[in-house]
């Protein structure tokens, strides 16, 4: 079975956000007003929102529901107040993750004095309900995985210097993201912001075609095509 490759790019996302008050959010999936029923998911990937913050700005305290969120700062710093109590700061390197379960308040804010820059990504969780978790992995090495079961999910972070390669897993599902650099991948060149979505990949690989890359890569249980 042949690996398929559907490459979006980062001027397709849809624009939301706030401009007025230094909100720009850039949407992968269909999201809030921009529905667009062919976008709804990939795998368990329900979201993959680019956030851009001015100093100063931020997103007031709202709920989640049923949601495995992930966290990864691009540039700046990201302060994540939740309704537990918790109040983190999230720098680039660092993995956040909120399984928001049963319920959960959080506030999200630039408190510092330079943009901020950062991925959000949603998941669906296997299981509803349960009760809200929080964790924070500092500094994640490059090619450390990330596992996310409670999603059947694994992050791969890639940090590649010019003519690296990495291998794209073997799974059903992989969603990969360029969060800075270019990298070629099956003969597509992407650079930031862009991503694929791979359904059955197999024996894959992508390559920095930049003096440095920076890739993630969900890798997803799912049930491949016959």
């Amino acid at each position: 079975m042949d690996s398929v490759i559907d490459v979006r790019r980062a001027h397709e996302r849809y624009r939301g956000g706030e401009p007025a008050v230094g909100i720009e959010t850039r949407h992968a999936f269909s999201f809030g007003p921009h529905y667009d029923p062919d976008n709804l998911r990939f795998g368990a990937v329900i979201a993959c929102n680019e956030e851009h913050l001015a100093p100063g700005a931020g997103f007031d305290e709202h709920p989640h529901r049923h949601t495995e969120i992930v966290t990864w700062v691009v540039e700046g710093e990201l302060t994540h107040r939740d309704s537990t109590g918790r109040e983190t700061v999230v720098r680039p390197g660092d993995v956040q993750r909120l399984s928001a379960a049963s319920g959960v308040r959080h506030v999200e804010r630039n408190d510092g004095d330079v943009p901020l820059v950062f991925l959000q990504m949603w998941l669906t969780p296997t299981e509803p309900d349960g009760d809200p978790s929080y964790e924070v992995v500092r500094g994640l090495a490059d090619s450390a995985p990330y596992a996310l079961p409670e999603a059947g999910a694994t992050l791969h972070v890639r940090r590649l210097t010019a003519g690296g390669r990495t291998a794209v897993p073997d799974a059903a599902y992989v969603y990969a993201h360029v969060v800075r650099g270019e990298v070629a991948l099956d003969g597509e060149t992407l650079g930031p912001g862009d991503a694929a979505r791979i359904t059955d990949a197999k024996d894959l690989a992508a390559t920095a075609v930049s003096p440095t890359a920076e890739l993630l890569l969900w890798e997803m249980r799912g049930t491949r095509r016959t």
